[in-house]
């Protein structure tokens, strides 16, 4: 018995010494997983902006307002400016209709751009915003102060809301591109909402790109049973500072400052918003416009003719001091205006075809001869930064282009030769020299010269190219084009057609052109945003891809500029997309200035010194009312 219970108090003994050991363990697991979840805490970042490479905000979280606005300027007063064409919806989000631009002046997203910046977005319709070290997914720490325009207030409920409808029934494009990016969005409370984005997916941009959606009121769509697909008259409620005042359609439209807008005390907006209305005044007719605007009809106009601003601002106002010409500086990225084409004809699919179409347009001559000079030509798609490809290709730039040429994708030519330029063309409408290049380069392609002077392919067919066309003050840029193209053997001609046909022919589904005058698009930054302008899979369900280029070689530079981790990786990886992009010939470019050409009457004002990137004139100018009661006392301004 004694020896029993020895050996039960061994085994006590040994139990206790056991259990203590276990204790001690899971105490010291117990320790270490607390460390692994504060290690982990200490990822996650807060703040109230990002910034695309992890690098410092301007703006530190106490700014007080930024740098360019004039933080006192008065409110008060009317801006009027012009459009082209009409409207016939309120719905810009969708592809029936063609809406007011004005009206996004009524919308605000979760996070917001500012002009004196790259690649920065700050909170807005958040505090705060978090987000861990691999951006895999991100929080919006929403203010409970937001309200929709009818003082309702908006909640995470609402954003989530937005989501689903624009993955939905968004543009085909943005559908496609959510539907890739975003695996989950969550309510966490009335006002913080997360996105989670699915693996395997570049990161880097996606907090930035999701903060970039428009909040629509839940609670208005469902009780009017509106419809984000179809066209309409019935605005969407939204929480920007501007709502609809009266609209005569197609003629006017006119939207008034929300006195009871819940953001017009935040630091990011101060000095902004600062007329009690914005109207705009449409017109079928640039001269039109030009007459309306020397009549008084709308009060300030940024120039986009070259021989209206060389000849045409001569009239009393001017001459007085009533009316202000002027140049203001700008740093902007050239917009990429150019003739575009459409990738999808069987005739344009020889990159030959297109070269030899692009040799006929004489920008020297025009330059000179209708543009008085004043412009530039564009040669890369981020024309005017240091992201457009110069020369030949550095070895930064060849380390990214040289598997594609060792998968059989680019030709070795992508390595050596100088980034692709448009053609120089001599001071006559017709340039000899490149109409013989662009002969040979037809001959080569199979459109050969017929007895009749036409050129034809081998089934007999007549190359036919249509310029479309919704203005008659682009006519004098397409005629002497045309007329190029007759001379080289192709019959060319102009068809000219109202602003809602334009629209329905250009976009997705139909993509009904030939050539039409467009624009290659980038950004400063680029990331997701390229799939839509560029990418194959997008092509031909994208609103800003109206050419509808398919190439691997883009898609996978595309993914490498994506994925960049550094500003100047970014940069090397568009300097070659760049590159690529331009080989395509998919485009004519046409021509930039890099100053702002406005006129307006004299009783706007705006900061000394304009940020680089943004002229906004109807958002941080403001309304000198003495001056403003003094013109129209003199019987100026109606």
């Amino acid at each position: 018995m004694i020896i029993k219970r020895l050996s039960v108090n061994r085994v006590a003994i040994r139990l206790s010494s056991l259990v203590s050991r276990l204790s001690s363990l899971v105490s010291r697991l117990l320790a270490l997983a607390g460390f692994a979840v504060a290690a982990h805490a200490e990822t996650v970042i807060t703040s109230h902006a990002i910034t695309t490479f992890d690098d410092p905000p301007k703006y530190a979280a106490d700014f007080t307002h930024l740098d360019y606005v004039n933080p006192d300027a008065p409110k008060g007063g009317e801006i009027s400016i012009w459009r082209s064409g009409g409207f016939d919806s309120m719905n810009p989000y969708s592809v029936k209709g063609r809406a007011p631009l004005v009206v996004l002046k009524s919308y605000e997203k979760i996070l917001t751009k500012i002009s004196d910046e790259i690649g920065t977005r700050y909170c807005l319709l958040c505090s705060t915003m978090e987000y861990p070290k691999d951006r895999s997914w991100v929080v919006f720490n929403l203010r409970p102060e937001v309200t929709f325009a009818d003082g309702s207030p908006m909640t995470a409920n609402d954003v989530v809301f937005s989501f689903n409808l624009f993955l939905e029934k968004g543009l085909p494009d943005l559908r496609v591109l959510l539907g890739q990016q975003v695996d989950k969005v969550e309510a966490l409370d009335p006002h913080r909402v997360k996105f989670t984005f699915k693996p395997g997916v570049p990161t880097r941009d996606l907090p930035a790109s999701i903060g970039e959606l428009t909040v629509l009121s839940k609670a208005q769509y469902e009780k009017e049973a509106l419809d984000l697909e179809q066209s309409s008259m019935k605005p969407f409620l939204g929480t920007g500072p501007y709502v609809l005042d009266k609209l005569d359609i197609s003629k006017s439209i006119t939207f008034k400052l929300n006195p009871n807008y819940w953001g017009k005390d935040l630091p990011i907006k101060k000095g902004y918003d600062n007329f009690d209305r914005i109207r705009v005044e449409y017109y079928g007719d640039y001269q039109a416009a030009f007459e309306g605007f020397k009549a008084g009809n709308y009060t300030f106009r940024q120039e986009g003719s070259s021989i209206i601003w060389a000849t045409g601002y001569n009239f009393p106002a001017v001459v007085s001091g009533q009316v202000i010409k002027t140049e203001l500086p700008s740093g902007v990225k050239a917009s990429g205006q150019s003739f575009l084409f459409n990738l999808r004809k069987e005739k344009f699919q020889d990159p030959r075809v297109r070269e030899a179409i692009g040799m006929m347009f004489n920008f020297e001559w025009s330059n000179q001869t209708l543009f008085y000079g004043l412009y530039e030509r564009i040669n890369s798609v981020w024309e005017n930064t240091d992201m457009a490809a110069t020369g030949v290709p550095s070895l930064e730039e060849v380390a990214i282009l040289q598997p594609l040429v060792d998968d059989g994708i680019l030709p070795v030519s992508i390595l050596t030769d100088d980034a692709v330029l448009a053609p120089v063309s001599g001071e006559r409408q017709l340039d000899r020299k490149n109409l013989r290049a662009a002969s040979a380069l037809l001959d080569k392609a199979g459109w050969k010269v017929g007895d009749d002077g036409m050129r034809r392919n081998a089934k007999g067919e007549v190359l036919k190219v249509e310029f479309l066309k919704d203005s008659p003050s682009v006519d004098r840029v397409i005629t002497p084009f045309v007329e190029n193209l007759k001379a080289l053997g192709i019959d060319a001609y102009m068809t000219a057609i109202d602003n809602a046909q334009m629209e329905s022919r250009i976009r997705p589904p139909s993509y009904d052109f030939d050539i039409i005058i467009g624009f290659a698009l980038s950004d400063y930054i680029s990331g997701p945003d390229l799939k839509q302008y560029y990418a194959s899979e997008f092509s031909d369900v994208s609103a800003f891809n109206p050419m509808g280029l398919k190439s691997s070689a883009v898609d996978r530079l595309i993914d490498v500029v994506m994925a960049a981790e550094s500003n100047e990786k970014m940069k090397v990886a568009t300097r070659a997309l760049d590159r690529v992009l331009r080989a395509e010939r998919f485009w004519v470019p046409h021509w930039y200035k890099s100053t702002n050409m406005v006129a307006y009457y004299d009783m706007y004002e705006h900061p000394v010194k304009l940020p680089p990137y943004e002229l906004g004139e109807l958002d941080f100018w403001w309304y000198n009312a003495e001056k403003g009661e003094a013109l129209k006392a003199a019987g100026v301004l109606k």
